[in-house]
């Protein structure tokens, strides 16, 4: 990035700061490092204070009617309290822990339209302004990457992979806004279900799969949850588990059908889905798959061999989100999200 001049009701030469992140990718629950560069303006002044906000483009509403860019899901204090003298140097290192339910921005090699970004706040003389986000890069967890591996293995097809700013009921959810995962059925499915929404939520001892049948403008479908811990994924026959999800919540959804009176799932036009999904894209209603989506849940068939999923030892070393925390000497504070 380059530096971004800001305060500017100190004047036109007032300080520049810019956002500096290693570049390493990160998983939920995991940290990351980087520093904040200051320069000082043509004139001496007292930084009052400096944080990091980790930010998100969430939806509102369904169907992307209604869009917040710059939604805060965590912050942590740096400092403040001191001087930049005129044309100073200054960089704060950090180490910031990000939430077990910090979305994915990229599954199996493939980005998702998820954005994410780190950003400094900086308050002087009564003003206070912020720096462009730094991009973040989020990739799956082991207990994540075993649940998509299966579906991509029983071929299920990504649509699209929103944010949603909404809470769900009964769950352990702790952010205010979760992932939602769209995904086409597996052509054994194709007459029985329309779509799957897919919502994994993480934690330090394991996450909680929701899934929902067809849900529509915002109206909830038919759900089934299920949880799962972080030890042992190696030792499961994670396809047939999770197919077998799939059917629990097909039977659900007919049964609930046959109840309300209703017809059951159309199947028109879902073959074609399904289709475009197999050569990696395709239409969905007409629209055409995102740019990038299309094939992420096919890749996943790499995942076959779960002995070679990466990062389960490193689990150990994620700590879990609370409270003030002293980050590895940095002198930041972790402030409670507002």
């Amino acid at each position: 990035m380059v530096f971004k001049r800001v305060l500017g009701s100190l004047g036109a030469d007032g300080p520049v700061m810019d956002t500096i992140l290693d570049r390493e990718p990160v998983r939920p629950g995991g940290v990351v490092r980087g520093h904040v560069r200051l320069r000082g303006g043509g004139d001496a002044c007292v930084l009052e204070h400096l944080a990091l906000e980790l930010v998100a483009g969430v939806e509102a509403g369904y169907g992307g009617e209604e869009h917040q860019s710059g939604v805060v899901f965590d912050r942590l204090r740096l400092g403040g309290g001191f001087r930049l003298d005129a044309r100073e140097h200054r960089d704060i290192p950090f180490t910031i822990h990000i939430p077990w339910e910090t979305p994915l921005t990229e599954v199996s090699g493939q980005p998702l339209d998820v954005v994410l970004g780190v950003r400094a706040e900086l308050a002087a003389a009564g003003a206070k302004d912020h720096g462009d986000p730094e991009p973040l890069i989020v990739r799956p967890l082991p207990v994540q990457e075993a649940v998509l591996g299966a579906l991509g293995r029983l071929g299920f097809g990504l649509v699209a992979a929103d944010l949603r700013l909404a809470h769900i009921a009964g769950t352990g959810q702790r952010l205010p806004f979760h992932q939602e995962i769209e995904l086409t059925p597996a052509p054994q499915y194709l007459h029985d279900v329309n779509e799957i929404a897919l919502t994994l939520l993480t934690g330090p001892d394991g996450m909680e799969v929701v899934l929902e049948a067809d849900k529509r403008g915002g109206r909830s479908g038919t759900q089934g949850r299920h949880t799962v811990r972080h030890e042992g994924l190696e030792r499961r026959d994670w396809t047939g588990e999770v197919d077998s999800w799939i059917r629990a919540l097909i039977e659900s959804r007919a049964t609930h059908t046959a109840r309300d009176g209703r017809t059951g799932a159309g199947v028109a036009g879902v073959a074609g889905i399904a289709a475009g999904t197999a050569a990696g894209g395709g239409a969905v209603g007409g629209d055409m798959v995102p740019a990038g989506l299309g094939d992420a849940l096919g890749n996943l068939a790499g995942l076959d061999d779960l002995e070679n999923l990466e990062g389960l030892g490193d689990l150990e070393g994620l700590e879990v989100l609370g409270g003030t925390q002293d980050l590895e000497g940095s002198g930041s504070e972790k402030e409670d999200r507002g």
